[in-house]
């Protein structure tokens, strides 16, 4: 994969992070209700912390992208993707800013990384996972059509405390199906 995609949905559009979002990526993901539904963001998050998730993204088998609305531009949240060659699968990830909780935009966003990931990355597996005490992630999961696929029990640290991890998988074949 050599370049990052932008990608469009009704009323989104997914594409690559840059440095002009750090100002409006700091106080969305920074706040401590985010955080504590992801395992890799801090709390607090800081400028230092958004640039290195710039390098990072940039890095070959991840697909990080911002999440932001179509009709201004406003950036809502982030999705993306670790990305395994070799097995064929892909991690999927997401997060939204809070105010824009409870408004589809993380089943919309997700269901067009699906796409792209089984349609022009030819992945054969994504899978997901999310904290037991987030039982909305598991909805959005459950939603796309995604599998149960067990729990890891107290799998996670996360603030000093351990965690259950929730994880779901689709395989291509079902998401052909399903679409």
């Amino acid at each position: 994969m050599t370049s990052l995609p932008t990608l469009e949905t009704e009323r989104l559009r997914i594409r690559p992070y840059s440095e002009a979002d750090i100002p409006e990526l700091l106080p969305l993901i920074g706040t401590r209700e985010v955080a504590a539904t992801t395992l890799r963001i801090a709390h607090p998050y800081t400028e230092r912390e958004a640039r290195a998730f710039l390098e990072l993204a940039q890095e070959p088998g991840k697909m990080w992208l911002a999440i932001t609305l179509r009709d201004d531009g406003r950036q809502i949240g982030g999705i993306g993707m670790r990305i395994d060659d070799e097995h064929q699968h892909a991690e999927l990830g997401y997060w939204l800013g809070a105010p824009y909780w409870g408004q589809g935009y993380a089943t919309e966003a997700a269901r067009e990384i699906l796409r792209y990931g089984f349609e022009n990355l030819k992945l054969h597996r994504i899978f997901a996972t999310h904290f037991k005490h987030n039982p909305a992630s598991g909805n959005i999961l459950k939603k796309l059509g995604m599998r149960y696929e067990g729990c890891q029990r107290e799998h996670l640290l996360k603030w000093g405390e351990f965690v259950d991890s929730e994880m779901y998988g689709l395989l291509r074949r079902e998401w052909e199906r399903r679409e």
